[in-house]
């Protein structure tokens, strides 16, 4: 399998070059150069296999240069009950994915915060760890990982990456815009190789800096830069798995369809799934859920992509959403002008330089509808009322992010056909967000034995502008 840039690079390089790479020499992000079709056969034969045994399965089909039997090692040590082991009381965990029914065969929710950090960005950082400790050894480098996270993804990465050979991780945040908890799960790890970096600011401008040190050429080859955010293709691959995972557990035969709703920030988790049916998934709508900040919403509703500044984004209580500019959204948009690259490199243009595009009047934008898109959004009322419907009418306690998504799944349920199973992935669990599970139940989260007092350890973090050179500089001191 060789992989394209969005933006028209001329390379194609296979999966192992852009592990290890992240963003493409031109700025682009890299996609299959086309999607593998699942057949019928192919799907009749993977509605009984294990998640490990699944995840090989699809993998294979974007992962062409590791050998079959290494790459079926790596999904068998990665996805493990021991390692996804914090499913909800009466779940079966060794299911790794669980759905929690709410309504039976009708609404539930796709577990994906069963893994260490609990929350659904373990399922592909998990598998990035073990790729990247398996590259890196068969060439004989190392990396130095450099991501921006608004919550989940840092703690996910440093989990995944903490004491791997020949891995460094510098993972900036905005300082002060996480919860309690997320900043306990990332700044108590004392590993030397985990860095952490607070950066007063938006997790745009965090992001921003990850885009412009990945961009400098120069200084990217020097110190060996990589990325785990979702701009990292495997991410984006390991979360296909999911999707089919989820449909196989919420139908009875492949003559079935599914629908998903998905709280999104980054359009990463999203864009999986749109890869997903891309595939063949027979997945009738895809709904995306967006809270207060809602450009991705905007986009879906209007056909216009206005990325707000950092004085313009909310700060809310499901902060891992809290991004105006969707670094996944190019991978969908490259896909909706018909894999144009000098296109998208032109919509871009404008949006690097601070600005925004209009496909509103496009015949691009007239196909909107084949890719069985809607969306929605959220606010603070609306997710602790639906928080405490939920936990009132399921006795079910859910986090702030996959609240959103709940309350979009209702508002939208309409646009999904009659007797298709509506499923909302779970984006974390609620220990992480206890400030609102209290204001929203008047109680304290349930949370797993063994991180309890977590906020009390020592933290190790450093606090910094927004300052591109700055952040250069701390990299080379410490490489």
């Amino acid at each position: 399998m060789k992989y394209l840039s969005t933006r028209g690079h001329a390379a194609r390089p296979e999966f192992c070059d852009i592990l290890l790479g992240g963003l493409a020499p031109d700025g682009g992000l890299y996609l299959p150069e086309s999607y593998p079709q699942i057949s019928r056969a192919e799907l009749d034969a993977w509605r009984s296999m294990s998640y490990a045994d699944l995840a090989f399965a699809i993998l294979s089909k974007f992962i062409t240069d590791i050998p079959a039997a290494d790459l079926k090692t790596i999904c068998d040590r990665t996805y493990t009950a021991e390692v996804y082991r914090f499913a909800r009381p009466g779940d079966d965990a060794a299911e790794i994915t669980p759905v929690h029914w709410l309504e039976a065969g009708k609404f539930g929710l796709l577990e994906l915060s069963n893994g260490p950090t609990l929350a659904f960005k373990d399922m592909a950082m998990q598998l990035l760890g073990n790729l990247f400790e398996y590259v890196l050894e068969r060439r004989g480098e190392t990396i130095n990982i450099l991501g921006a996270t608004s919550g989940d993804t840092g703690s996910a990465a440093e989990y995944a990456m903490r004491g791997k050979h020949a891995v460094r991780v510098f993972m900036l945040s905005p300082h002060g815009k996480m919860s309690a908890f997320q900043r306990a799960q990332m700044y108590s790890l004392q590993d030397e190789n985990i860095h952490n970096i607070a950066v007063t600011g938006m997790f745009d401008d965090a992001q921003d800096i990850v885009k412009a040190v990945s961009n400098d050429a120069a200084f990217k080859a020097k110190y060996k830069i990589g990325a785990v955010n979702s701009i990292n293709w495997a991410r984006v691959a390991a979360q296909i798995v999911y999707y089919f995972k989820g449909y196989f557990a919420a139908t009875k035969s492949n003559d079935e369809q599914v629908a998903f709703c998905v709280p999104s920030g980054n359009f990463g988790n999203i864009c999986a799934g749109h890869i997903a049916r891309q595939m063949g998934l027979p997945v009738a709508r895809l709904i995306l859920a967006t809270n207060e900040n809602d450009v991705l919403d905007e986009f879906f509703r209007t056909g216009v992509y206005r990325p707000r500044k950092a004085a313009e984004t909310h700060v809310t209580s499901s902060p891992s959403m809290d991004i105006s500019k969707a670094s996944n959204f190019e991978r969908f948009v490259f896909d909706l002008v018909g894999r144009n690259p000098e296109r998208v490199a032109e919509l871009w243009k404008a949006v690097d330089a601070g600005g925004a595009f209009d496909l509103s009047a496009s015949a691009d934008f007239a196909r909107i509808g084949d890719f069985a898109f809607v969306s929605g959004g959220s606010s603070h009322a609306g997710r602790v009322a639906t928080i405490r419907k939920v936990f009132e009418q399921y006795g079910t306690m859910i986090d702030t992010h996959t609240a959103d998504g709940v309350k979009v799944a209702w508002d939208c349920a309409g646009s999904v056909p009659a007797g298709v199973p509506l499923l909302v992935l779970e984006t974390a669990l609620p220990a992480k967000f206890a400030e609102t599970i209290r204001e929203a139940l008047g109680r304290e989260p349930e949370r797993p034995a063994e991180l309890e007092g977590i906020e009390k350890l020592p933290q190790r973090v450093e606090l910094m502008a927004p300052d591109v050179e700055a952040v250069k500089r701390f990299i080379a001191e410490r490489v």
